[in-house]
């Protein structure tokens, strides 16, 4: 189990243990009894996976810039793998996404679409858009967002052609 207020100190962490054959496999953001307002992430250790996998850990308030910044890491092979809301000590609300790179496996890259609204039916009709388009769904969550309030927060993806 690792635990921080900072994502970078969790992203290295992250990345120190896959090192030593940890694997990401759960996220969770919010108020723990030592700590205050951190990021708890739970890693466990497979039987062959040392220096398989790195990680990303990418945090914002705004919806744009965490959509460039996941197509960013989807170009280099990293995949989503959870996201949480997590009240930073520096910068409020923000949504936290984890990227997994499977460094043993063929680059697939990816595009990733979020959709952020407090509308049902706004989110109705975008999400059905994004489908058209081949995006599927991979991770939700609500959460206070710099522009909008309290919205749900939807992470879609697809395959790209390289």
């Amino acid at each position: 189990m690792l635990a921080t207020t900072r994502t970078s100190t969790m992203e290295r962490e992250m990345n120190e243990a896959a090192e030593g054959g940890y694997r990401f496999q759960g996220v969770m953001g919010g108020e723990t009894a030592f700590g205050g307002s951190e990021v708890v992430a739970i890693m466990m250790r497979g039987a062959d996976t040392a220096g398989r996998f790195a990680y990303r850990l990418l945090a914002t308030n705004q919806t744009s810039t965490m959509q460039e910044e996941m197509t960013d890491a989807g170009s280099e092979g990293y995949d989503y793998r959870g996201q949480t809301v997590f009240s930073s000590l520096f910068g409020g609300d923000e949504v936290v996404v984890i990227m997994e790179r499977d460094n043993d496996a063929p680059l697939v890259e990816f595009e990733y679409l979020l959709v952020a609204t407090s509308q049902t039916s706004t989110l109705d009709r975008e999400l059905n858009e994004a489908g058209q388009r081949g995006f599927e769904v991979v991770g939700v969550s609500v959460g206070d967002t710099a522009f909008g309030g309290e919205e749900v927060v939807v992470i879609t993806r697809r395959a790209t052609a390289r």
